[in-house]
C-alpha cells in the first residue's frame, strides 16, 4: 500500500466499516457505500444493484449473527489515483455461536472506490470464497 493520502483516506473509511460491520451498526455500515453500489456478495444472489437492494441484504445478513461479529481484513492493498480507486484484502469474517464458540472463515474481498463530493465511497464490492471444482463445495478451511 502506498501512503498517498488519498490511499490514507481509503484505508480509514475501510476502518470505520469493518468497526460498523462489528457493531451491527446498518446505518454506518451503509454510508459507506455510493448510492450506485454493485456489490458480488457471497451469498444469497448473484449481484445487488443499489443501495436499497444492498441495504436488505445488510440487513439480512446482520440478522443471522446473534453473538458477537468477527470482521477483520488483513493484507490490504489500496491503489489510488485520482477519483478512483480499488483495494483488495483477506477478510476473516464470522461470529460466536448460541455456546459463544467462534465460527468463521477466510473470504477474498475487493473493492472499487469513486471519490465524491461527500469522500471516498465503494461503488463496486466482491466477495467471494474458493471452490473445490470436483465436488462443487467452498473450502472454508482454507487459511492465509
Amino acid at each position: 500500500m502506498s501512503n498517498s493520502a488519498d490511499d490514507k483516506q481509503i484505508q480509514t473509511l475501510i476502518e470505520r466499516w469493518c468497526v460498523a460491520v462489528r457493531d451491527k451498526d446498518l446505518e454506518a455500515i451503509m454510508a459507506y457505500y455510493a448510492p450506485d453500489i454493485v456489490a458480488y456478495d457471497a451469498i444469497i444472489q448473484l449481484q445487488f444493484r443499489g443501495i436499497d437492494a444492498y441495504r436488505q441484504h445488510w440487513e439480512f445478513c446482520l440478522g443471522m449473527c446473534e453473538g458477537a461479529m468477527l470482521f477483520e481484513t488483513h493484507q490490504l492493498t489500496i491503489h489510488a489515483d485520482g477519483t478512483v480507486a480499488f483495494a483488495h484484502w483477506l477478510n476473516k469474517c464470522g461470529g460466536t455461536d448460541d455456546k459463544g464458540e467462534e465460527k468463521s472463515s477466510w473470504m477474498r474481498a475487493s473493492a472499487g472506490y469513486r471519490k465524491t463530493a461527500d469522500g471516498w465511497k465503494a461503488v463496486h464490492e466482491h466477495f467471494s470464497a474458493p471452490f473445490d471444482m470436483a465436488s462443487g463445495k467452498a473450502l472454508f478451511e482454507l487459511k492465509p
